[in-house]
């Protein structure tokens, strides 16, 4: 009987601050929802550090790094500025993710191919400092293989144009990105890579994924944060904690 171990969800805490940032001021503190999410059952934090910082900010990532008792996976872009705030704070993760400044949500992965030399030069102190260093990138096989190349521990595979999919009604499109990622996740894996998955997941969407055995996280943010308008941030996570549970359990029956 294969037995499927608990899959971990890490809540992006990211629109909380964009919310802060709409006024100006202090309220709602990114590090309270944080809080929130550990009760609830959060397995970890995501927090994405822009270059033009429209969201978390310098200040934000020291309370998170001071305050949590759970892991916090920053998300960067692979510059200079961003390696050395990585490592002066040595977060449990590093993920690295695309960034352009015209972008409203990350739109795409790394192409991990193109900048592989770069990559590889920019991972290697995040390791050598202990961080665990995920790469945010499309479910090709190229891109998997150079990840593996390059020195990452992890990849996150980008599930923004299945859920994209999922919300157009486009049901064959769908489906054929959801085989792709299965398969990706797949490949992944027989690398040695760590397989997470997130972007722009929901309740059904998280559910469709949670069954890959591969998959070990999912990172979930904007529709958790929007979610809290209606039930309250702890609430929201735990409803996806239980989805993702019963899909997994399912999942579990389904192969014993």
């Amino acid at each position: 009987m294969m037995v499927l171990e608990q899959l971990r969800l890490g809540i992006n805490i990211d629109h909380v601050a964009t919310i802060r940032n709409a006024r100006g001021g202090t309220l709602p503190e990114p590090l309270r929802a944080a809080l929130l999410a550990e009760v609830a059952g959060a397995d970890g934090i995501t927090a994405h550090l822009r270059e033009d910082r429209r969201h978390i900010r310098d200040a934000d990532i020291e309370a998170l790094v001071a305050g949590l008792s759970v892991p916090l996976n920053f998300e960067c872009a692979a510059t200079p500025e961003m390696q050395a705030i990585a490592l002066r704070h040595k977060p449990h993760a590093v993920c690295l993710v695309p960034e352009k400044r015209e972008e409203r949500t990350t739109e795409g992965g790394l192409d991990v191919v193109k900048d592989e030399a770069h990559l590889a030069k920019f991972i290697a102190p995040l390791r050598d400092a202990g961080c665990r260093v995920s790469l945010f990138i499309g479910h090709e096989a190229a891109q998997i293989e150079a990840s593996a190349r390059v020195g990452a521990a992890v990849v996150e595979l980008h599930t923004g144009h299945y859920c994209d999919m999922v919300a157009e009604g486009a049901e064959a499109e769908a489906a054929a990105e959801l085989a792709a990622l299965r398969l990706g996740a797949t490949h992944a894996h027989s690398l040695g890579l760590e397989v997470h998955m997130g972007h722009g997941l929901d309740f059904e969407t998280a559910a469709k994924v949670a069954v890959f055995p591969e998959v070990v996280e999912l990172n979930i943010g904007h529709f958790l944060i929007g979610e809290a308008i209606f039930r309250g941030l702890g609430p929201a996570i735990e409803e996806m904690r239980r989805r993702i549970d019963l899909a997994r359990g399912g999942a579990d029956r389904a192969v014993s």
